[in-house]
């Protein structure tokens, strides 16, 4: 059961440089710094958003245990989407060792970069289905973070894994700074229609031009919102990246007006509703 009024941003990310380096930020300075959720806090509170989603940033496993804990003393952070390998022999031993854990009942999802994986087909990979498969036993998400060219694999996937829930991050980053619609609006269609797909309404101002204006994200919002309904949309920051473009308070603020033209309940399920029932994050804490 969800909390009709608790506003949740599905997707952030936390690192501290003292414990682990983030190599990925050495080319962007603004992220080349530690970011917690000492930090995080009172921004959430200015923007009204009352719990949190906290994705992995990197694919080691050392980061899902720390995220648990962190979940497990922070009221703000509902649920975590951690790390597997899910090329590895026993996935449904390592998710089953995550969810003892202490705060392993926070674990709601997995996640892995493929965006960074060099075949654009390799979520077809049997090993890759057969780690998904007891991803999907242990009931919990699988956030998809792909490129457009691994949109085609991602659509497969998710039509043959029915039981398997999915969330599209960043709406499959299209290249809004090149305005390019096609052929990724065709794609966003074709995973839409399978019922175990939804999206994050998230990372798409880090993918448009520095000098972005509103119109620029518009018509890409729109076609996600109106491919999966509000129902299978959930607002995510994508905090600290996004700074890179706005504030936190300004990326709620722009999505905000971005999805203005939703009725009240569907602005709602955008905003908290979606977030809360695919993660099944559960009631408060």
């Amino acid at each position: 059961m969800t909390d009709a009024a608790r506003r949740v941003d599905a997707h952030h990310h936390l690192w501290d440089l003292d414990v682990r380096d983030q190599p990925w930020t050495i080319d962007l300075p603004a992220l080349r710094r530690t970011f917690d959720m000492y930090e995080l806090g009172p921004k959430l509170a200015k923007a009204r958003i009352d719990g949190t989603v906290l994705v992995q940033t990197i694919c080691v496993p050392e980061e899902t245990p720390e995220f648990l804990a962190l979940a497990a003393a922070d009221d703000f952070v509902l649920g975590v989407v951690g790390w597997v390998d899910l090329t590895g022999p026993a996935v449904a031993d390592r998710l089953a060792e995550l969810a003892a854990l202490p705060g392993g009942q926070y674990l709601v999802g997995v996640r892995h970069q493929v965006q960074g994986e060099p075949d654009p087909r390799w979520l077809l990979r049997p090993d890759v289905r057969a780690g998904l498969r007891a991803v999907a036993d242990a009931g919990l998400v699988y956030d998809l973070l792909v490129t457009p060219e691994q949109l085609p694999a991602a659509v497969e996937t998710v039509r043959d894994l029915p039981h398997l829930r999915f969330v599209l991050d960043h709406g499959g980053k299209p290249r809004i700074g090149d305005g390019e619609l096609d052929p990724w609006r065709a794609m966003i269609s074709g995973l839409a229609v399978h019922e175990n797909a939804a999206v994050k309404l998230s990372g798409l101002l880090t993918e448009a031009r520095p000098e972005w204006a509103l119109d620029d994200l518009r018509p890409f919002a729109e076609h996600l919102v109106d491919s999966f309904s509000a129902e299978r949309v959930m607002f995510g920051s994508d905090w600290p990246v996004s700074i890179l473009r706005a504030g936190y308070e300004d990326v709620v603020a722009i999505t905000e007006t971005l999805v203005e033209h939703c009725t009240p309940y569907e602005r709602q399920q955008i905003f908290g509703g979606t977030a809360q029932r695919w993660y099944r994050l559960g009631g408060g804490r």
